[in-house]
């Protein structure tokens, strides 16, 4: 999903058990085309939405989603829905809803076409503004659920389909959109028709178009994959420097993980909301990512890691989005990590630690927490740093063989489906042979994490470190943890299970001179709060 560290949660007025969003059972759409006339002299559009659905049981009424238009205002007014030979009566609902009676019942199984005219001013996901330099763009910005704010579609993750976009647009606009180019053509009255086309199925939060004046060059080729530029053709220059980088962190993930499902990936400077937003092979970037000094490496990491979490295996409910943004955050350290060595990795996880255990959420609200109903509330410290975390102590824990071989098989079973936490921590128990119940639960569906205290002290005739090790915190932890007992000689670093309210360990050092340092977790593989002292 997006890179945006959410350091605070919205808390009042937003705990219900009950999911306010559950995903449509009985409809799933196969394919999307959106047809769509833009304008420079009125922020309305036209749209023509052709939409493929197959029925998963039986039905005779079912509900699409589309903004609905107060008259005078934005959002959108449903003008017809067809074919009439299948529909008996349609109506658009002030809870953004297309309501669909059929002539005749639809078998599970059976598949219908519909065609949906409608127009408006958007209220919500298609941005319509001037960019930096005072050009007019047009860039959709669907996450998490905005995609029916002026489209129509079933706006949920669990639904994915094919999607493909044709834009009618003045001549001077340049569009990139979900998929591969099909068409641009010359029109009368000076206007330009594009077409893009997505044949990977994916949901609605990462199905996208951008129009505006670009500029545009090809990165590389990787692995057949066409890695492309569009920038602000004002910022050219800088722009190409910029993204430079990103053929090599689809190289590298692409090898790493597996095979990318895309056909290309277009890196996009844009006039989103978020920092970065992962749509499918074709990520949008905040306007002033541009600037020439090749700062945003981490950040194009991230996104480009979303392709394969977040894209590909999709979470099925909103509330395990840590299945998309833990995954990013964390690959993007193993990326760094990799071209850059261990340390670089220990350093951001360290950073990571820091802000995790300053943050009131962690401590208060678990990492899947059904009882959040304000979907953007899901972004937190939680969803990213912590998540991230709870990977890399789990890399620990099986070992990396076992980790590796479990993330790549989730991924290949998983590939352009959707996917929850128990899918995952059932391919990771098959790589490991390990039962993870407790991990998982631990990390996963409870809040908080360790709070050790510890205090260490030399008894130089014995030659030995007296540990003393205290966990604080109600529930207790099983951990291992690392204790670095630095010495005039050199350094001794040790392993010891951290599983009791208060911990007792003795470190013989064969040494006559008192250590100069005792470090817990040096390397930076546990999540804890708290220090030793001598």
């Amino acid at each position: 999903m997006k890179y945006l560290i959410v350091l605070f949660m919205c808390i009042a007025g937003t705990l219900c058990s009950k999911d306010l969003y559950p995903a449509n059972p009985a409809v799933d759409v196969q394919h999307y085309r959106f047809q769509l006339e833009l304008f420079d002299s009125t922020n309305n559009i036209k749209g023509l939405a052709g939409i493929s659905i197959t029925f998963r049981e039986r039905v005779k009424k079912f509900e699409l989603d589309l903004s609905f238009g107060i008259p005078g205002g934005k959002g959108m007014r449903l003008l017809h829905v067809g074919p009439a030979i299948l529909i008996q009566s349609y109506r658009h609902t002030v809870k953004d809803k297309i309501e669909i009676d059929l002539k005749v019942p639809m078998e599970k199984g059976e598949s219908i076409f519909l065609e949906i005219s409608y127009e408006g001013e958007p209220d919500e996901g298609l941005i319509i503004s001037n960019n930096k330099f005072g050009d007019r763009v047009f860039f959709g910005d669907n996450w998490p659920d905005r995609a029916h704010g002026w489209l129509p579609c079933v706006d949920h993750p669990s639904d994915k389909a094919t999607v493909e976009y044709i834009i009618i647009a003045p001549q001077q606009y340049q569009v990139v959109a979900s998929g591969i180019q099909m068409e641009e053509s010359n029109l009368s009255g000076n206007k330009k028709l594009t077409h893009w086309k997505e044949s990977t199925p994916i949901p609605t939060k990462v199905m996208t178009v951008g129009v505006a004046r670009f500029a545009t060059q090809l990165s590389r080729m990787v692995n057949g994959i066409p890695v492309t530029t569009w920038v602000y053709p004002q910022n050219r220059f800088d722009g190409f420097i910029d993204f430079a980088v990103a053929p090599e962190t689809l190289e590298f993930f692409d090898r790493f993980i597996g095979p990318y499902s895309y056909d290309k990936l277009a890196h996009v400077q844009s006039k989103t909301r978020w920092g970065g937003l992962e749509n499918a092979g074709n990520i949008f970037y905040f306007e002033d990512v541009v600037n020439g000094k090749k700062e945003r490496e981490g950040l194009i990491a991230h996104e480009t890691a979303h392709q394969w979490f977040g894209n590909s295996v999709t979470e099925k409910d909103w509330h395990h989005v840590w299945l998309s943004e833990g995954f990013a955050t964390y690959l993007t350290h193993v990326y760094l990590e990799h071209k850059y060595g261990e340390d670089r990795r220990r350093l951001e996880m360290q950073k990571d630690r820091e802000d995790i255990v300053k943050n009131k959420i962690s401590k208060s609200f678990s990492i899947i927490d059904s009882t959040i109903v304000k979907l953007e509330d899901l972004l937190s410290i939680n969803t990213y740093q912590k998540a991230a975390w709870v990977l890399h102590m789990l890399r620990k824990k099986v070992g990396d063989e076992s980790f590796w071989t479990g993330v790549r098989n989730y991924y290949t079973k998983y590939q352009n489906l959707n996917a929850l936490t128990s899918d995952f921590q059932k391919e990771m128990e098959l790589a490991s042979g390990k039962k993870l119940d407790d991990f998982f639960k631990s990390w996963l569906y409870q809040p908080g994490n360790p709070v050790i205290s510890g205090r260490w002290d030399y008894d130089a005739k014995a030659k030995v470190v007296n540990l003393t090790i205290t966990q604080s915190q109600k529930k207790l932890y099983e951990a291992k943890l690392e204790v670095l007992v630095e010495l005039p000689g050199g350094e001794k670093p040790i392993l010891i299970t951290v599983d009791l309210n208060q911990s007792t360990i003795k470190i013989p050092v064969k040494s006559p001179q008192k250590p100069a340092k005792v470090t817990l977790d040096p390397n930076a593989n546990l999540l804890f709060e708290g220090k030793l002292v001598n």
